[in-house]
């Protein structure tokens, strides 16, 4: 009896120990994603998505302190979805901005090959 209750201790914090690092990780993850968008231009381009993220990061952060790693690898995961969220608009915005310069610079250009041929 004794050796399956020292089993059942030993094994609890086996799952302890894996649930820790599995949050890690994650939080690892979502900190990179949350500095990419960053990177990307979020603060300008997608400032809502960019603030969840955030938040869900610290809630992440507070969860895996207070043990409760289910919780920190949800919001971890959260996290990492709004991140990569406000990595895609901010992407996507300045694409859209480099499309319209690019198109108001062949406009120009139009104009200016017109007007040398009148």
């Amino acid at each position: 009896m004794m050796s399956v209750m020292v089993l059942a201790v030993v094994f609890a914090a086996g799952c302890a120990t894996t649930e820790k690092r599995d949050t890690a990780a994650q939080l690892a993850v979502a900190k990179t994603a949350v500095a990419d968008a960053v990177s990307a231009g979020a603060p300008e381009f997608a400032p809502v998505e960019l603030k969840t993220a955030q938040e869900n990061l610290e809630d992440a952060e507070k969860a895996a302190m207070d043990d409760d790693y289910k919780r920190a690898i949800r919001l971890g995961e959260n996290a990492q979805t709004n991140a990569q969220l406000a990595s895609a608009k901010a992407r996507a915005a300045k694409a859209q901005r480099a499309a319209d310069a690019l198109k108001e610079s062949d406009q120009t250009l139009q104009n200016e090959m017109n007007r040398k041929l009148k």
